[in-house]
């Protein structure tokens, strides 16, 4: 689903074809919206690159099915930088270690974006989401 035509500001766009494209599977959408050198910034561990950033997502789908990412707020857009609130929802496959709800429990868990562009790209991420409340709601950690 390519969503250019929605937003009238470029960098809104990207930030739509990020979360509304590539998070709901179009992974050949990196190509258009990341720069090369693209540095993504999760809490634990870094990635580098379009390639490493698309299997970053891609892994998403090894533990859920029914993936969707929605935008709650945003994006805010000013000097070159993108900001925005979401909610991903999707029902759980089974196999992160130490969860115990069983294959098929719905979650949902929220998060926040932030991005740098250049020259009409994304450059720069950095991710804060709620992975306690993920993690609580697979039974890995008591509520």
């Amino acid at each position: 689903m390519d969503h250019t035509e929605t937003a009238a500001d470029p960098l809104e766009t990207l930030y739509r074809r990020w979360l509304l494209d590539l998070w709901h599977g179009d992974f050949a959408v990196a190509e258009d919206i990341l720069a090369p050198d693209f540095v993504g910034h999760w809490p634990t561990f870094d990635v580098h690159g379009r390639d490493e950033t698309a299997e970053q997502i891609r892994r998403s789908y090894t533990y859920f099915d029914d993936i969707e990412v929605t935008l709650d707020a945003g994006p805010v857009v000013g000097d070159g930088m993108v900001a925005a609130r979401w909610t991903f929802h999707g029902a759980y496959r089974g196999g992160i270690p130490g969860t115990t709800a069983p294959p098929g429990t719905r979650i949902s868990f929220a998060g926040q974006d932030l991005f740098r562009a250049a020259d009409g790209r994304f450059t720069e991420y950095w991710v804060v989401s709620d992975g306690l409340g993920m993690m609580t709601a697979l039974g890995a950690v008591g509520a």
